[in-house]
C-alpha cells in the first residue's frame, strides 16, 4: 500500500524538524545564534486518472482527474536573520549589531568568514580577535598601556594612551543580499556561498548597514514560547504519521488474511 510509504515520508521529515527544533532551544543563550525553520515540500504525483481530457472519443472533457501525492520531502533548512536582543556585558571588547550586517573574520588559512557575534578579545600581541582566536578584519592592534578603550557607533576604535586619545582603526561590516544562502560553520561563523551573493562591505551605519553599541552582545532570536509550540506541533504531526502506518498495516493484513 502506498499509505505506508507516504506515511514514512511524514515521519522523516517531522524528525528533522524536531532536529531543527532541538538545536534552537539548544542554542538559546548562544551569542549572535539566529534560529532556523525546516521547510518541507510535496513529492512528486501518480496520475491515476488524468484531467482535461476526453472521457471517450468525442465526448465530454473530464474536469477533474484523480492525482495522488506521494509524500514530502525537506526542501530546505532555513536560518531567519532576525535581530536578537541586546544584553549588557560591561566589557568593552563585546559589540552588538542592531540592523543588517557581519562581522568579517580571517580564519587561519585565510579564508573570510562572517559572524554576528561581537564577543571579542585581545591576543597576546593586543590583536582584536574573537573567543576562538581568530582575527577580526580589519584588522585592530590594541596597545599595551592602553586605559580605555571607546567603539563607536560607526565603528571607530579609540584608546587612551598615556592620557591621550588615539584611533586604533576602523571596523567595517559585510552585507549580502540572500543572507539566508550563507552557510553556517559552526562557531558563530558562516561563509559565503554562491546563493548568498559575494559581500558588499562598508562602515556600519552607513547605507543601511547595522550600527555598534559598545559593551553589549546580541542574543539568540530563539523564542522559547514558539519553539515549544512547535514542538508540540511536531510531535502530534509524527504520531498521526505512525497512526496512518498503522492503520495501513491492519488493512493489509485483513486483505492478506481473506486471500488465504
Amino acid at each position: 500500500m502506498k499509505a505506508l510509504a507516504i506515511a514514512a515520508t511524514g515521519m522523516n521529515a517531522q524528525q528533522t524538524n524536531l532536529e531543527v527544533i532541538a538545536n534552537n532551544i539548544a542554542n538559546i543563550n548562544t551569542t549572535g545564534f539566529k534560529r532556523a525553520r525546516a521547510e518541507f515540500s510535496d513529492l512528486l504525483y501518480q496520475t491515476e486518472r488524468a484531467q482535461g481530457v476526453p472521457n471517450r472519443a468525442n465526448q465530454a472533457i473530464v474536469p477533474e482527474g484523480a492525482i495522488i501525492g506521494l509524500g514530502v520531502k525537506t526542501a530546505a533548512v532555513r536560518n531567519l536573520h532576525i535581530q536578537g536582543s541586546l544584553t549588557q556585558t560591561g566589557n568593552s571588547f563585546d559589540v552588538a549589531l542592531v540592523g543588517r550586517g557581519w562581522f568579517q573574520i580571517e580564519a587561519p588559512d585565510g579564508t573570510m568568514l562572517y559572524t554576528r557575534s561581537g564577543a571579542f578579545n585581545t591576543n597576546a600581541d593586543g590583536q582584536l580577535v574573537t573567543l576562538d582566536g581568530y582575527t577580526v578584519s580589519p584588522g585592530i592592534t590594541v596597545p599595551q598601556d592602553a586605559t580605555e578603550i571607546i567603539i563607536n557607533r560607526s565603528g571607530q576604535i579609540f584608546a587612551t594612551v598615556n592620557g591621550e586619545d588615539q584611533e586604533l582603526g576602523q571596523l567595517t561590516l559585510a552585507n549580502f543580499v540572500n543572507e539566508a544562502g550563507l552557510e553556517p560553520m559552526g562557531e558563530n561563523l558562516f561563509r559565503e556561498t554562491e546563493a548568498s551573493g559575494a559581500a558588499t562591505v562598508g562602515a556600519p551605519d552607513e547605507n543601511g548597514l547595522a550600527y555598534l553599541q559598545q559593551n553589549y552582545l546580541e542574543a539568540s532570536n530563539v523564542d522559547p514560547v514558539k519553539e515549544i509550540t512547535d514542538l508540540i506541533s511536531a510531535q502530534r504531526a509524527y504520531e498521526m504519521n505512525s497512526k496512518i502506518i498503522q492503520a495501513a498495516d491492519e488493512m493489509a493484513a485483513v486483505v492478506s488474511k481473506n486471500l488465504r
